[in-house]
C-alpha cells in the first residue's frame, strides 16, 4: 500500500463557474485557475499522484499548455486513474476536506462523492468528502479562496 496527501486553493473572482467534485454550485463567484479550478479534484489528484510519487498536477497538466485551459478536472483526475493502474495500483480509499467559509456545500457532498468514485473506478464508500469552514478565519473565512486537503490510499492491483 502506499499514501499521499494533496492541497490546492484557488481564489474566489467573479465571472467564473464554482465547480467543486465536478458539481456546478450556484455561487456568485468561482475559483480563478487554468483549467476549471476544481479545488477538491485538485487535491485527490495530488494524492494520487504523491503516492506514486510522481510529482503533482502541475507537473503533469502544466498550466502553460492550452490543452489543459478551462479543462474538466474530471477527465484530468481519470488520466492520474489511468496512470495509477498502469503502476499497478487502484484506489484503497480517499477521505477529502474542502475549507469554505461560503458556499454551504453540504447539499453537493453526495453527488461529489459519486463523480469521484465513478471516475476513480472504485465503490463509494471508498470516497470521504467533508465541508468545513474555518470560522471566518484566513484567506477561505474572509472569501477570498477555497482550499482542499485529501489522502489517498493506493492499494496493489490483484
Amino acid at each position: 500500500m502506499r499514501i499521499g496527501h494533496g492541497y490546492d486553493v484557488h481564489r474566489l473572482v467573479s465571472g467564473r463557474k464554482l465547480i467543486i467534485g465536478g458539481v456546478e454550485i450556484s455561487y456568485e463567484k468561482g475559483l480563478l485557475g487554468h483549467s476549471d479550478a476544481d479545488v477538491l479534484v485538485h487535491a485527490i489528484m495530488d494524492s494520487i499522484l504523491g503516492a506514486l510519487a510522481l510529482g503533482d498536477i502541475g507537473k503533469l497538466f502544466p498550466d502553460t499548455c492550452k490543452e489543459y485551459e478551462n479543462a474538466n478536472s474530471l477527465i484530468l483526475l481519470s488520466q492520474v486513474i489511468d496512470l495509477t493502474e498502469k503502476n499497478g495500483f487502484e484506489i484503497g480509499n480517499i477521505d477529502s476536506t474542502v475549507i469554505a467559509q461560503a458556499p454551504k456545500l453540504s447539499p453537493h457532498i453526495q453527488k461529489m462523492r459519486e463523480n469521484i468514485a465513478r471516475v476513480c473506478r472504485t465503490d463509494i464508500s471508498n470516497i470521504s468528502v467533508k465541508a468545513t469552514t474555518e470560522e471566518k478565519l484566513g484567506f477561505t473565512g474572509e472569501l477570498l479562496g477555497i482550499s482542499a486537503h485529501a489522502v489517498c490510499i493506493l492499494k496493489n492491483k490483484i
